[in-house]
């Protein structure tokens, strides 16, 4: 990718993270990149495919996690790989967004992108369809190994690890905060672990 490219989706992208797709016009996208209009053309047909490149990466980066690089030899080894992944990545998101508003708007940007294009909803439910495969795998195989019991199915449990997750980063964001977001799931995640840990302790 050339540098004129990169250097266009990196302001727009911080645009984005402070304004919504529409207050963000493609006169402001030029004159922050200093670039002419011409040279926008030459890399963008419009601000929508911009945009939706841009979202794409943003999806691709938050959903498109390496489930299979986790260690399997346990649930608890598994969500812990995660949890290390999540925070790891998030530092990384940290570090490139700018101002505190950056994480809400950074959830506003998939909505506006769930309007603008039909095709990107449907996207972001297979990436939450291999989520859910990833977390009824390993819970499948905690059952069968002994590690877990419990009369919630593993669809269930699997929602338990997932929307708690989600909970914890909204309220994270509200807070004006993700720095903890690490912290508090460990410590959530510890809890209901040893709620279905099979042994004297479940």
């Amino acid at each position: 990718m050339s540098d004129s490219r990169e250097h266009i989706l990196n302001v727009a992208f911080q645009l984005f993270l402070q304004k919504s797709f529409k207050e963000v016009t493609l006169r402001e996208i030029v004159e922050k990149t200093g670039l002419s209009k011409g040279a926008f053309y030459h890399y963008f047909t419009s601000k929508e495919q911009l945009f939706l490149e841009l979202v794409n990466n943003v999806v691709s980066s938050v959903l498109d996690i390496p489930y299979d690089s986790f260690n399997k030899a346990s649930l608890y080894n598994f969500y812990i790989d995660y949890i290390n992944y999540y925070t790891e990545n998030l530092n990384r998101q940290s570090k490139a967004e700018e101002g505190s508003m950056a994480n809400f708007n950074y959830i506003s940007l998939i909505f506006d992108a769930i309007k603008l294009f039909p095709d990107f909803q449907e996207k972001l439910l297979e990436s939450k369809q291999v989520q859910l495969n990833a977390w009824k795998g390993i819970i499948y195989a905690a059952r069968n190994r002994g590690e877990i019991e419990s009369s919630m199915s593993d669809e269930q449990i699997a929602y338990m690890f997932i929307n708690s997750s989600g909970g914890v980063e909204m309220n994270s964001i509200f807070k004006g905060s993700s720095k903890d977001i690490g912290l508090n799931l460990v410590n959530l995640w510890d809890s209901f672990y040893k709620q279905i840990k099979a042994g004297p302790s479940n």
